[in-house]
């Protein structure tokens, strides 16, 4: 099969207009027609490959953004993933798509605690249809039984992705292990960085922006160990202080205390539902766990991007953000004597401030 990044389509199959026909079908919820789109474009001659990447892929990427504008309830984003995997698997079994083994083997799976499997499952189709063996083994593997499915069936390579940041420490553990038994790892996803550059700093023998560009990569030849000597987890030297392993642990505590706190700070918060006060909770369990990621990475830019995005879904939701500025202080009194932890709240404190002024206020 072809391994060219242009995608195969005739006159009548753009997939402009196949993504806007998929995405009507997605966003009411029905499945039968999103299927007959697809289906019916396959036996017009459209690439499966352009397809899976260039309908699919971006009708998900829409359903992201309206979720993020509050257009879509979680519910409605949950229902279009799910019809989206059921139309890939429906893909799979075209005619068009079947293709036969004529490379190695590779494993694609998430790593451990990512929930997110879609970008992996277009992974793992594009491959087959380039040709590849491909052991697909879905979200949220734990890396002993990504090990040991590796002893057991081997591999020349395995591609390892990722939405959320949050899941970077595992997914070093990961890396780390695949290359403890000498097989190379390639990641992608979000997480990883717009530029891989989270995938440099923990390791990985190589990175790609997409599932078209991961399968270009491996076409290209082996994919080589640029690690020799794997990548140990504590080879991160900024971890020696033991920041991230105690706000880590600690992290109960650390959302219980901060909540009691911005409860005396801000009045408001007493006339809270009880749906209120448990939202208000969860998002400080994100905030501490994004924070202990931060320091994990020893990067200010990634808390303090997504101290950005909160202030902007909760402004979409139509909840005010002023309560982000205080709990960063807080939480910054409870770490005064966790320096990088305090520095990274204090920057991500004047982001919000000094940058967006509306959706966090001024009360710092």
């Amino acid at each position: 099969m072809s391994t060219s990044t242009q995608p195969r389509l005739p006159h009548n199959g753009r997939p402009e207009q196949l993504a806007d026909q998929l995405w009507n079908s997605v966003s009411a919820a029905d499945e039968y027609s999103a299927t007959e789109v697809v289906l019916r474009a396959l036996d017009e001659g459209v690439d499966p490959e352009s397809v899976l990447l260039d309908v699919i892929a971006t009708v998900q990427g829409k359903v992201g953004e309206e979720w993020a504008a509050n257009r879509l309830s979680v519910a409605q984003e949950h229902a279009a993933t799910a019809i989206n995997e059921r139309v890939i698997t429906a893909l799979s079994v075209h005619p068009s798509a079947r293709t036969t083994v004529t490379r190695g083997r590779v494993t694609v799976a998430c790593v451990d605690g990512e929930w997110h499997a879609l970008p992996a499952r277009l992974l793992a189709e594009v491959l087959k249809l380039r040709g590849w063996q491909i052991d697909y083994l879905g979200a949220q593997l734990p890396s002993p039984h990504l090990i040991a499915h590796l002893h057991a069936a081997g591999a020349d390579a395995v591609a390892l992705t990722s939405s959320i940041a949050t899941r970077l420490p595992t997914a070093h553990a990961a890396i780390t292990a695949c290359q403890a038994i000498s097989v190379p790892v390639l990641v992608g996803g979000a997480a990883f960085g717009p530029a891989g550059q989270y995938a440099t700093l923990l390791g990985a023998d190589a990175w790609a922006p997409n599932a078209r560009a991961a399968a270009d990569h491996l076409a290209r030849g082996p994919l080589l160990r640029t690690h020799l000597d794997h990548q140990q987890i504590d080879d991160l030297p900024h971890l020696n202080d033991q920041e991230y392993t105690l706000v880590t642990r600690n992290s109960d505590s650390l959302v219980r205390t901060v909540f009691t706190a911005l409860e005396g700070a801000l009045p408001v918060m007493r006339t809270y539902s009880e749906l209120q006060r448990e939202r208000t909770a969860e998002d400080l369990a994100s905030i501490v766990e994004f924070l202990a990621t931060a320091l994990y990475l020893d990067d200010d830019e990634l808390f303090t991007g997504f101290i950005t995005w909160t202030a902007q879904i909760l402004t979409s939701r139509g909840v005010p953000a002023q309560s982000l500025p205080p709990a960063l202080h807080l939480l910054a009194l409870e770490l005064k004597d966790f320096p990088r932890a305090t520095r990274i709240l204090h920057v991500a404190t004047r982001t919000l401030t000094t940058h967006h002024p509306t959706e966090a206020g001024n009360t710092a």
